[in-house]
């Protein structure tokens, strides 16, 4: 793999920090209903979408761009876009992607997603890429955002799909490891115990 500016996956100095535990990352799949017929969906979702990876940021760089609500949380106080911050997110971004499509839900991948969360919250956002921005994502926004993550990648999948192909079943799969991904993420955010 080249190297991601921040990418820390299975290096990341915060990851035992309040981290979740295995056995409720175990109770967030079965709430999901997140099955080894998931994972065999998620690979192939990931060879399908490998090379497009880019454009399908594209995809979502657009929508986030269009909302600016959204945007400022890539903005610097006088509300310009910080363009480093936003490639640097963006490279770490098309990683969750791959990562996401060929998750083993081990330690590492656990421990990861944790850090993505702090990322995000005020334990740790700005820090990884140093920038002036924003002091959270918003929860609302991390949660709303599961629809555009979702319903985008479908195009990609069908237009890359063969016969043997079932895309529905990828798609299901996307969407219950995007909603645990963000169920995971909104753990630093939450009052002690409430989580």
């Amino acid at each position: 793999m080249t190297h991601i500016h921040g990418y820390t996956m299975g290096h990341s100095a915060h990851a035992a920090e309040g981290a979740v535990s295995g056995a409720e990352l175990g109770q967030l799949r079965a709430s999901v209903l997140f099955g080894d017929d998931d994972r065999a969906a998620l690979r192939r979702a990931g060879e399908l979408l490998d090379d497009q990876i880019e454009a399908l940021l594209d995809v979502w760089y657009g929508f986030v761009g269009s909302q600016p609500h959204l945007l400022a949380q890539f903005s610097n106080p006088s509300g310009a876009p910080i363009v480093d911050y936003l490639d640097k997110v963006r490279a770490r971004f098309g990683q969750w992607v791959r990562d996401t499509c060929a998750a083993d839900y081990g330690d590492d991948w656990l421990a990861y997603q944790h850090e993505i969360g702090r990322r995000h919250a005020r334990a740790a956002k700005n820090t990884t890429d140093g920038a002036d921005s924003t002091a959270y994502v918003p929860m609302r926004d991390l949660i709303a955002l599961i629809v555009p993550i979702t319903v985008t990648v479908r195009p990609f999948l069908e237009g890359r799909a063969t016969a043997d192909d079932n895309v529905d079943a990828m798609m299901g799969a996307w969407l219950k490891a995007v909603v645990l991904s963000v169920a995971l993420w909104t753990q630093p955010y939450v009052a002690d115990g409430q989580w």
